[in-house]
Parts: structure tokens; C-alpha cells; sequence
């Protein structure tokens, strides 16, 4: 079976920066791309970014040009360079893989999500 595992969530003030990280184990035969999603209280999940197996990487409007996408295929590792965090960013950070397994059975599978909390 297939885990993601994230890290690097926490309480940061406004302006400041995060790094959350996400590692994909287990019986992966390859992955495609892979994206970060959030979800705040009273709303629906929400894609924050995403990119492909290439690298080419894609945003949401309300963090463009604040957060960096980027992976290490070599590792199946996906991170999420956050930076000028606003309150507005606050929510459950979640790390989605979607890739096959070595049986060929391909899914979309999700990390146990990491709280991202901006404060002053």
C-alpha cells in the first residue's frame, strides 16, 4: 500500500514563512503529479497547487507569486515553500499523490493533512 506522509505544518505569524514537506512509500510504480490541497473550517477543501511529474507547477490565484510548489522524484518527496503568510491561509494542509502502484491500480492518494495556523 501507498502512505503520504507530511511534515513542516505549525503556528507562524503573518508575514512569515513555512516549508511543508510530503513523502509518498509503498508500493508505488510511479507518480504523476502531485499537489498540495487545504482545507479552512465551514469550507470545502480547495486545491492550493500542483504540479506534474515534468515540474510544471500551477497556483491558485490567492497564492500565486507567496508559495512555491516543487518535488524530488528521486525521493517522492513533494514540498510546498510558503512565504508572506496571511491569516486567510490558515487551514488543514493536505499532500495528494496521484500515481499507480506496482499491481497498476491507479489512485488518488492523500496524506493525513498538517494544520497550518497564521497569527498574530
Amino acid at each position: 500500500q501507498v502512505q503520504l506522509v507530511e511534515s513542516g505544518g505549525g503556528l507562524v505569524q503573518p508575514g512569515g514563512s513555512l516549508r511543508l514537506s510530503c513523502a509518498a512509500s509503498g508500493s508505488i510504480f510511479s507518480i504523476n503529479a502531485m499537489g498540495w490541497y487545504r482545507q479552512a473550517p465551514g469550507k470545502e477543501r480547495e486545491l492550493v497547487a500542483d504540479i506534474t511529474s515534468g515540474g510544471t507547477p500551477r497556483y491558485a490565484d490567492s497564492v500565486k507569486g507567496r508559495f512555491t510548489i516543487s518535488r524530488d522524484n528521486a525521493k517522492n518527496t513533494l514540498f510546498l515553500q510558503m512565504n508572506v503568510l496571511k491569516p486567510e491561509d490558515t487551514a488543514v494542509y493536505y499532500c495528494n499523490a496521484q500515481l499507480a502502484t506496482m499491481s497498476l491500480v491507479e489512485y488518488d492518494y492523500w496524506g493525513q493533512g498538517t494544520q497550518v495556523t497564521v497569527s498574530s
